[in-house]
């Protein structure tokens, strides 16, 4: 029995289906803000870092907001594989206690980002010839860019209130600042609709826009006056782009590479309570997202993909949380070959369903 399944917009539905699909028409890799979820990514994201997958024919566009910028910020590296790994360890091993407040866990995130991401290999992310990366952020507004705890949660609040009524409300409270490396914005930055500003990358701002990235609410401070771009309090990405929420490709025979957790696509932070909430057929028409099955998360400790609740639920017992992480990532570890063997085998005609 698979351990994936595989789902796919209409336009890289039919060509799976007609048998023209390969990797090369991946134009865009996207990692949605998961939290620790992203953990089950690993296996997949190696697999096709060490083939070399993606990029081959083309530059391919890594966009990704929170745990999916931080990903994608370590494939641009010089040793790629290496700097992921290091993302991978630091991630699970670092610990938090009850004493951690909003800065000292920005402070612990600031650390772990230099181990992974090394000044002097900054310039050759810059110029990485396979791939362009693109962070997405938040620009907090309002009562959502206090530090205070209070007064942000009552911003919070007003945001998720509003939200209900329109998803557009979220902009009330939050600008998209998308950071981006390339001569210029990657395309759903460009197209008609689009909400926000975008900010070239460079030395001086490219750490700090994959740590302001993942700066969840709440539980890490907000980021403050990133170079380059408006003055501010820049909050994790997935407060506006939760999971996938733009049509990437600008052609239709691009493809959208996604790898979740979850068969189901959330917009926003603040849509995860509405069901009827989900990106549209255009939005979706491009995409390939792929993703455990059941009989995967069976097998995971507890039956469960580690989650951002762990750090409280395990706050006293951190060996166990940092041994039930291991444990997943263990078990992801094929994912990326057995998607490979779909692709390669032509099987994944067979398997894959319309999104």
């Amino acid at each position: 029995m698979s351990q994936l399944k595989v789902k796919a917009g209409k336009h890289v539905y039919k060509a799976i289906k007609d048998g023209s699909f390969n990797l090369n028409s991946i134009s865009t890799y996207f990692g949605a803000a998961t939290g620790p979820r992203w953990l089950l990514a690993s296996g997949f994201d190696q697999a096709m870092l060490k083939g070399g997958y993606l990029g081959r024919s083309r530059a391919v566009s890594l966009i990704g907001a929170s745990a999916g910028a931080w990903r994608f910020a370590a494939w641009t590296q010089p040793q790629a594989l290496q700097s992921y790994q290091r993302l991978l360890d630091g991630y699970v091993n670092t610990r938090y206690s009850r004493k951690d407040t909003p800065q000292s866990v920005l402070e612990k995130f600031r650390d772990l980002i230099d181990d992974y991401l090394e000044d002097d290999a900054l310039p050759f992310a810059l110029n990485n010839k396979k791939y362009r990366l693109a962070i997405i952020t938040a620009r907090a507004r309002h009562l959502v860019a206090f530090d205070t705890k209070f007064i942000q949660r009552i911003g919070l609040a007003a945001c998720f209130l509003f939200n209900l009524l329109s998803r557009n409300n979220i902009y009330l409270f939050a600008e998209r600042v998308v950071f981006y490396d390339g001569s210029k914005p990657p395309f759903f930055c460009l197209a008609p609709g689009y909400r926000g500003s975008y900010v070239r990358l460079n030395q001086i701002n490219f750490k700090h826009a994959v740590m302001a990235s993942g700066a969840i609410p709440l539980v890490v401070a907000g980021v403050k006056n990133i170079y380059g771009a408006r003055r501010g309090t820049y909050r994790d990405g997935g407060l506006i782009d939760y999971h996938l929420a733009h049509q990437f490709a600008a052609q239709p025979n691009e493809t959208v590479l996604f790898f979740h957790h979850q068969e189901r696509i959330i917009p926003g932070w603040l849509d995860k309570c509405l069901k009827k909430r989900m990106p549209d057929a255009e939005t979706l028409g491009n995409v390939l997202m792929v993703y455990p099955s059941e009989s995967f998360i069976e097998k995971l400790p507890n039956e469960k993909i580690p989650e951002r609740e762990d750090f409280l639920t395990f706050i006293d017992d951190q060996e166990t949380r940092i041994q039930n992480w291991r444990k997943a990532v263990e078990l992801a570890a094929p994912l990326g070959e057995e998607f490979l063997e779909l692709v390669e085998s032509g099987k994944i005609k067979s398997m894959v369903k319309k999104l």
